[in-house]
């Protein structure tokens, strides 16, 4: 499966992604799938496309997964980004192969893995419709993630620790942030996984459905965040993700912020245009003294 540009691509197989209504026009990539999805194009989609690996993540897949991201940052139309794998397998892991021989000086001063958190800094937010396993890197892509939407089917877990290592993309600090200190240390000293189920009671996952709704769910959420004002789901982003507050001013500094109130009190919809006004760098300097 390769998606080159113009062209339709269309999929019957159990994991479909279906008859496709709307081509995004891309460089060809030979792990992953873009499209533009949602009624009204406005939500990015991005199906992790390696079958033969499980859905393995390499080095060549994160670098067009990032240069996705990237085009979905910058273009106006997109609100909000799902990323997916098939009905049976989300991720199961960083590949071994590739990794098994690098050496640890070339960890160090290559950086390698610090382009693989891309997911977790794209300004839009981000939605994992995961089917299946997520182990591993699997993981941690879908912790990376902004929210996280389960199938039935789905399981979670790192299991670094019955390969000799640790997870390596903040992994350790992710789940325990999501289900706690006690049940991360368990899961990662262990190796154990949970169900879909345990994930959601633990914190872990937003939503589970069955295997067939998922994507559509996913989806579904990505419209109604799109449907807002994109300059204030990028400042809600950013005082969650950098765990600190932006001053309530800061959204005084755009003009979506009257627009929103100004709609309220006229009982109309808001007709968001995603703009902000020069002194939102003062609105957003926290107050001296």
């Amino acid at each position: 499966w390769k998606m080159s540009i113009c062209t339709v691509a269309v999929q019957t197989t159990p994991g479909a992604i279906g008859m496709v209504t709307d081509v995004h026009v891309c460089a060809q990539n030979n792990y992953i799938l873009v499209e533009k999805r949602g009624e009204k194009r406005n939500v990015g989609f991005i199906q992790l496309n390696r079958p033969e690996a499980y859905n393995a993540l390499c080095d060549d897949m994160m670098t067009e997964m990032g240069n996705a991201l990237d085009a979905f940052e910058v273009d106006k139309d997109i609100g909000a980004i799902v990323i997916t794998g098939s009905d049976h397998i989300f991720a199961v892991c960083a590949d071994n192969e590739e990794m098994q021989n690098r050496a640890t000086k070339e960890y160090l001063r290559r950086n390698v893995l610090d382009h693989w958190n891309r997911v977790s800094t794209v300004k839009k937010p981000v939605i994992a419709a995961v089917n299946g396993f997520a182990l591993g890197g699997g993981c941690e892509l879908a912790m990376m993630c902004d929210i996280i939407y389960a199938g039935e089917n789905a399981m979670f877990g790192q299991p670094e620790i019955l390969l000799g290592t640790i997870p390596g993309v903040w992994g350790t600090q992710r789940l325990c942030n999501a289900v706690g200190k006690s049940l991360a240390m368990e899961l990662l000293l262990t190796g154990d996984k949970i169900n879909a189920q345990v994930a959601k009671q633990s914190g872990l996952v937003n939503k589970v459905y069955p295997v067939d709704q998922l994507v559509s769910e996913a989806i579904r959420c990505g419209e109604k965040i799109a449907a807002h004002s994109k300059k204030i789901t990028a400042m809600v982003k950013e005082s969650v993700n950098a765990g600190v507050s932006l001053w309530l001013n800061a959204t005084f500094a755009t003009d979506d912020r009257k627009e929103g109130m100004t709609a309220f009190v006229e009982k109309r919809k808001a007709s968001f245009q995603d703009k902000q006004r020069r002194f939102i760098t003062e609105c957003l300097s926290p107050p001296r003294g």
